[in-house]
């Protein structure tokens, strides 16, 4: 599956690009959750939720590349009177 670049910088009219471009390959996904079994209404369901929970995902960190490594996680919490296993 591959996401079409934006066709403009418009604010607006990339809200409208993204729009028919999600809608194009959630329609996919659909027809292809039919054909595995699953009904509409739980699979629509299940979209909207998955969506939710990214959506507050990103609310909370909107850039996790930025992020410190978890590598740094032992010397961060060394004399913090944290255990670190």
């Amino acid at each position: 599956m591959s996401f079409p670049r934006p066709r403009s910088e418009n604010p607006s009219l990339r809200f409208e690009d993204a729009k028919s471009a999600v809608r194009n390959i959630l329609q996919e996904l659909l027809a292809s959750a039919n054909e595995a079994g699953w009904g509409t209404e739980e699979i629509t369901v299940a979209i909207v939720e998955a969506a939710q929970v990214l959506k507050e995902a990103n609310n909370k960190d909107s850039d996790p590349a930025d992020d410190p490594s978890i590598s740094n996680a032992a010397t961060e919490q060394i004399g913090r009177g944290e255990l670190y296993d």
